[in-house]
């Protein structure tokens, strides 16, 4: 599975359960329903885990985070799948944005290296 759009791409990796985020997402709002439907379809293949790697994320607009936050919460309402999201403490957004997951769903495991 894979959503590209401008200087993003999402890609999902079966093998390791791990979703993806790389580039810059910028798009307009409605340009999001791609990612909202890639994360839709990876939560219909009913895994028991699941990885969102980030690492490679330099920049997320405010409509981008509201998708991923919408993720968390889907993830948290199955209750069945453990999230584990990877950011780096070399992008500065994700120090400051990332730790509000575990609002979101206290069981979100977050390594940020």
């Amino acid at each position: 599975m894979e959503f590209t759009a401008d200087n993003a791409k999402m890609r999902y990796d079966v093998e390791s359960k791990t979703v993806f985020l790389e580039g810059t997402f910028r798009l307009n709002t409605d340009q999001y329903d791609g990612m909202s439907k890639m994360f839709n379809d990876v939560l219909a293949t009913n895994p028991d885990k699941l990885n969102l790697d980030l690492t490679s994320l330099e920049f997320l607009n405010s409509s981008g985070i509201n998708v991923i936050a919408k993720f968390v919460i889907a993830v948290r309402n199955i209750k069945t799948v453990s999230l584990t999201v990877h950011g780096s403490k070399d992008i500065p957004w994700q120090g400051k944005s990332l730790p509000n997951l575990k609002k979101l769903h206290s069981a979100v495991q977050l390594t940020i290296d």
